[in-house]
């Protein structure tokens, strides 16, 4: 894991072939993100995972288009930034494909179930597909994509590659309930993950 702003600093598909002796750092790994110690980005060389919370709220969002840098190519995704959010009943997961001697293997992460919900700054998601019930404050759609925003959330450049010419929205905070979304890279500042539980196994188990 990388701070902020360089993406996808975990490789999951390497993950699978040395699961084994990488379960002692991954837990050390684990328990300094749960205590808000780490900057965090999570990313699956050239897959989707999926992400599902019953509520996340964020201020200070905006939205914009972007070209996410994989290792094949590049692929277009919607950036959704929030200076601030909290997220209630976060899951995250991720199933890789033809693991030797295993076949499929289901990483999934949990946090935030309890009465404390997980909380981020300066989060970034690279995503193609949301579904979610909205409400946004102060919404302002189809401003200008600069560096930046009144609200504070600020463009990623390289090697998400940002379009200045695309579209972008901008609102003074969201409240997103019932999410769920596939991306493909996530990232933040500083990502405090409250009762964090990660579990890795044989098959395919994903959050929705």
């Amino acid at each position: 894991m990388e701070s902020e702003p360089t993406r996808g600093g975990t490789r999951w598909k390497r993950f699978g072939v040395v699961m084994v002796p990488s379960i002692a750092a991954t837990a050390a790994i684990g328990v300094a993100l749960a205590q808000g110690a780490l900057a965090a980005s999570f990313s699956v060389s050239g897959q989707e995972f999926k992400v599902s919370a019953s509520h996340l709220h964020g201020t200070g969002f905006l939205q914009y288009g972007a070209v996410d840098a994989q290792g094949n190519g590049g692929v277009p995704v919607a950036v959704s930034a929030f200076k601030t959010a909290t997220i209630n009943d976060l899951c995250q997961s991720v199933v890789i494909p033809d693991v030797p001697f295993v076949g499929k293997v289901s990483m999934v992460l949990k946090a935030g179930g309890g009465s404390a919900p997980v909380e981020a700054k300066d989060l970034y998601i690279d995503l193609n597909q949301l579904n979610a019930d909205a409400t946004f404050t102060n919404i302002n759609i189809g401003i200008a994509a600069g560096d930046a925003n009144p609200n504070g959330a600020v463009m990623k450049g390289k090697p998400e590659m940002a379009d200045p010419g695309s579209f972008a929205q901008e609102a003074d905070a969201a409240d997103l309930t019932n999410v769920q979304q596939t991306a493909w890279a996530t990232s933040a500042g500083t990502f405090q993950l409250s009762g964090l539980s990660m579990h890795v196994s044989a098959g395919d188990h994903e959050c929705y």
